[in-house]
Parts: C-alpha cells; structure tokens; sequence
C-alpha cells in the first residue's frame, strides 16, 4: 500500500494507473475507521481495480465550539485497516496541503436549500465545509466511481447534487448503514459516548423504526408523529435537534406516493447522534397529510 500525503505523488501515481487501464474507486475518510467503514472499502476493492481510501480531519466542516481538535485520530491503526483491506492508496494530507492559502481566503462549494435544511439548521456551515473538502478530493483523485455511507443521509443526498450540477464525470454509490447488534448506527463520534449513554443510544433507531412501521400502517398525521417522537427521545434523555418526514429523493416536504425518509438527530450528553430510516412507498397505505 502507498501512503501518500503530496497531491504531486497522488497525482502521479493515480495517472499511471489510469493509464494502465485501471478503474479507481474512492472512499473519504476523516479516519478512526470502523467496520461501517470498512464496507465502504470493501465494496470499492470488489468493484474496481483501485481503491483510495482519504484520511483528513476536515476544519472546514466544524462550527465554533465543535469537536475539531478532539476528533478521534488514529492513524496508524487506520493504515493498518486500509492494509489488511486492499486499499492501494492512502491519501493523508495536512490541512496546509488541502487549503493552502488558508481557510479564510479558501473557495466554497455551497448546495444551496439542500444544505440548509435539517442538520444544516443546527449547523449552517457544516454542508459548505464537506462540500468543499469532497470537491477538492474529487479534483485530485478523479475516481471513477466513490462511496458513502447512507447514515449521512442528507450528505448523501447532497454530495449527489453537487456531481450532478456541476458535471462532476463520476459515479455516487450510497451503503447501507452499518449498525452494532443493538442497532446503534455504526460511528466514529460513538466513543464519546458514556457507558450509561452507550445504553440508551440505541433508542434513536428504535424510534425511527417504530415511525416507519406506523408511516407503513397508514398514519399520516406527519406532524403528530414528529411531536410525539421528539417527546420521547427527550423522555430516554436526548435532546432531540430534529425529527422529520421528507421526500427519500430531493428531501422535500412529501407529495402523494412519494417514498419517504424519516431523519433525526439529538444530543445525548455531548455526542450528536444523526440516523435515518428509508420507507419502500411500496409497503405503505395512502398518505396525504404534510408535515406542519
């Protein structure tokens, strides 16, 4: 494996295997990889010739007082993952490497109205900083195809666009979520979590279930539904950000026979936990009312 941390190397090397023939799969990283991780890399090792895994703690992407200096890091441990998975190239640049005039004076991507919705509410520069970081990795890795994981799922969604506005000349592939047994979405920000935390984490997913199973059965009561989920993630001890039904394609407010999301993200102590469960219109009963 080349561990790589010049764009000048990177390009090269990616060149050249390019012009041998090779197709390049990637997956972005800010490291501490997990196993949710390793299913993006496995799924990229199967599909191409090539796989680029990044690893960069992104300080475009986090607000005043967010975790920025405490993210995890762990890089030796990560080199050895990438390693043990195939991964041909592991691209670790430095911040000056990626923003080198700064990133005050740096060029932003923006998606707009995707990326202020939801988790852009709480946190408006957050989709400018990941947009920006994704564009710049694109640029000097120039895959064929890349990967992401549906956790994310509103990044997912945006990512999309932005390679579709901007006729960006690769393919987006969205992995399902991967969970613990208990089925706490997979994450690297879990470690923050409490043991007593850890217990009752899982209950985020749990209440999303039981929305999709009660959207399923036919309730349309959008609103209702909402309220009534945020009352008892609070009452479990989050502090809930948002609870919301939207359109799965374009995140909009739900049209007749659309197929729906069901997102959320709350607090518990200081972590933030974001998931979401996607409902196959297919299984669901007629539904008409809009969030209020």
């Amino acid at each position: 494996m080349y561990v790589i941390e010049s764009t000048e190397q990177l390009i090269g090397k990616l060149d050249a295997e390019r012009r041998a023939g090779a197709r390049i799969g990637f997956v972005p990283t800010m490291g501490n990889l997990h196993n949710g991780h390793r299913a993006l890399i496995k799924r990229s090792v199967s599909d191409n010739e090539v796989t680029v895994v990044s690893i960069f703690v992104n300080p475009f992407q986090f607000g005043d007082g967010e975790d920025f200096s405490g993210y995890p890091r762990t890089l030796d441990q990560d080199l050895s993952i990438l390693e043990e998975e195939g991964v041909l190239v592991a691209f670790t640049p430095t911040v000056d490497t990626i923003y080198p005039g700064g990133l005050e004076t740096a060029t932003a991507v923006d998606v707009p109205v995707l990326g202020k919705l939801f988790c852009g509410v709480s946190r408006p520069s957050f989709f400018r900083g990941v947009c920006t970081v994704v564009n710049i990795l694109f640029n000097l890795v120039q895959p064929d195809v890349a990967y992401f994981g549906r956790k994310d799922y509103q990044q997912l969604r945006i990512i999309e666009r932005m390679v579709s506005d901007l006729k960006m000349p690769l393919s987006i592939v969205g992995i399902e979520t991967s969970r613990e047994a208990d089925g706490l979405a997979m994450s690297s920000r879990n470690e923050y979590l409490s043991r007593s935390e850890r217990k009752i984490a899982p209950f985020l997913f749990q209440e999303l279930c039981r929305l999709s199973f009660l959207l399923e059965e036919g309730e349309a009561s959008f609103s209702v539904l909402t309220k009534e989920a945020m009352q008892r993630l609070q009452g479990c001890g989050f502090q809930p950000d948002y609870v919301h039904i939207a359109n799965a394609v374009d995140l909009a407010e739900p049209r007749h026979g659309d197929e729906l999301v069901v997102l959320a993200a709350a607090w518990l102590g200081r972590t933030r936990l974001i998931d979401n469960v996607v409902i196959d219109v297919g299984s669901m009963n007629t539904v008409t009312e809009k969030n209020t």
